[in-house]
């Protein structure tokens, strides 16, 4: 039985924490702030915990 391959382009969007949850960036970052307001583009900033039912998917795509 082959080893299962790491999804490349999910390792780089999301990291496992040491709690076991899962961190993500934003959406919404890549272009067009002069259209946003102040406050939206300051909580764009943070990182934020992927969602329960996406987080066994995104698990099993990073650990390959």
């Amino acid at each position: 039985m082959p080893k299962m391959k790491t999804n490349k382009a999910t390792s780089s969007r999301f990291k496992v924490r040491k709690s076991g949850s899962i961190k993500r960036g934003q959406q919404g970052t890549g272009h067009l702030f002069t259209g946003k307001r102040r406050k939206t583009k300051r909580k764009l900033r943070k990182n934020v915990e992927v969602h329960a039912t996406q987080a066994k998917t995104v698990k099993k795509m990073i650990q390959g």
